[in-house]
């Protein structure tokens, strides 16, 4: 059984941005990490707008949400600061609870100063088409570019998205390059565009706390 992915991105232009990354660094991931199965945990923002976060933790499985420690502090149960932040504060841009099936058990590499997140929906009748595309073609082609440290696909089992796709990157930049946009233009892809939906694309760049931590 391979690897999952869990994440969640806002717009947080309403927060203040000191009490945001408070909240984010001193609550929200601590007490993820803690819970059994979260393997990692690293917050986003967005390279053109700052006011963009996502966080992605990748977890040993989905079984892990249904925890009684997650549940405890999942959206029924968040704590009057996440309720105030989240519910209050923040625009939910997207939410994904997803396996992954390229390469299958790959962990997101500490290194990374870009992120690219791409999810989308698929017509059904071209389902199987757009599988043997992203797997034969277009993400080999795109885990090739100069840059990218890692490509990973998953497929989400329930609402929302059903395909995301990962690229971490040395800097946002990479997926602009010329040589990502070769990678990216072919025939096949050409083919398969129509049958996209619900398209979500995030450049992102790593988070980095401009004051220490309190206490």
């Amino acid at each position: 059984m391979g690897l999952s992915l869990l994440g969640g991105g806002f717009d947080y232009s309403a927060a203040a941005q000191d009490e945001f990354d408070d909240w984010y660094d001193t609550e929200h991931i601590p007490e993820r990490l803690r819970i059994k199965g979260f393997i990692n945990a690293v917050r986003w923002v967005g390279a053109a707008n700052p006011k963009i976060s996502l966080a992605i933790y990748d977890i040993e499985s989905l079984a892990v949400l249904q925890k009684p420690e997650y549940i405890a502090v999942s959206p029924a149960h968040f704590s009057p600061w996440a309720t105030r932040m989240l519910v209050q504060k923040c625009k939910r841009l997207c939410r994904f609870n997803c396996n992954q099936v390229s390469p299958g058990d790959q962990i997101a590499p500490d290194n990374a100063q870009g992120l690219l997140v791409s999810a989308m929906n698929v017509a059904p009748e071209a389902d199987a088409e757009f599988n043997e595309w992203y797997d034969k073609e277009h993400l080999p082609r795109l885990a090739a570019v100069p840059g990218v440290l890692s490509a990973r696909r998953f497929v989400s089992p329930g609402v929302g998205h059903k395909y995301v796709a990962t690229y971490h990157l040395t800097s946002p930049e990479v997926c602009e390059s010329a040589a990502w946009k070769e990678a990216s233009t072919t025939p096949w892809t050409q083919k398969m565009q129509p049958h996209l939906s619900d398209r979500l694309r995030l450049v992102l760049r790593r988070y980095v706390r401009a004051t220490p931590l309190p206490g």
